[in-house]
């Protein structure tokens, strides 16, 4: 009588099956390792992000207060007797708010600050250059260009003819209107060149977060 002989199938190695399962668990273990870590590093970077926040906050409502402080001061000046400041003057000191600055086009009103420093730009734009406000000369203000549009993080929204408005120590404000806008080189000082033929002029500039050039935005007395 014949026989039919089955092939007999081998059995799977216990060893080869726990192989597989420790190679499953590693790979379990090293996917939550990476999700994880992923998830750290969102978390961390989104308080890193909260904490930039905050502090362009704060920066925006000290500016606030300074202007508060230009307000205030100016309620007080008489403007009939107040010592007007001169860059040509050595005893009086100058003061930490030289004026206040207003464009009505781009909604920008900030205190211009008395010199520019690293610090003092984080807070307002600053004088670069120049006289006090609305003395002849070229009063050059430097401010920086934040994505959020503070600042002068609008120059570039400006036209020929707009109007930019400058008020003094004792609230006296004079206007100016755009005459020139220009693109330069970092290096490039010639925009704050003082001689103005006895006229008043402000020019304004921003960096650009782009490249190595700067906006300057020049200006001439009504």
């Amino acid at each position: 009588m014949n026989q039919i002989i089955f092939p007999q199938i081998p059995e799977e190695s216990p060893k080869i099956t726990t192989s597989k399962k420790q190679k499953a668990k590693t790979k379990l273990r090293l996917y939550q390792t990476q999700l994880y870590f992923a998830s750290g590093l969102l978390v961390l970077l989104f308080l890193v992000f909260l904490g930039f926040r905050f502090y362009q906050s704060s920066q925006e409502n000290y500016s606030q207060v300074l202007l508060d402080q230009y307000h205030v001061s100016t309620l007080y000046a008489n403007t009939e007797n107040v010592t007007r400041l001169s860059t040509t003057a050595e005893a009086q000191p100058t003061p930490f708010i030289i004026g206040m600055l207003q464009i009505d086009a781009i909604k920008l009103n900030y205190p211009i600050l008395s010199e520019s420093t690293s610090e003092l730009l984080t807070m307002s734009p600053c004088r670069f250059a120049g006289p006090m406000p609305n003395e002849v000369g070229n009063l050059c203000i430097a401010g920086h260009n934040y994505a959020d549009n503070r600042f002068f993080g609008r120059l570039d929204e400006l036209s020929y003819d707009d109007v930019v408005k400058v008020f003094d120590l004792s609230g006296h404000m004079e206007e100016y209107v755009v005459s020139a806008m220009a693109r330069i080189s970092a290096s490039d000082t010639r925009c704050a060149g003082q001689d103005t033929g006895g006229k008043k002029m402000v020019t304004l500039l921003t960096c650009n977060n782009l490249s190595t050039t700067r906006l300057a935005v020049q200006c001439i007395q009504k």
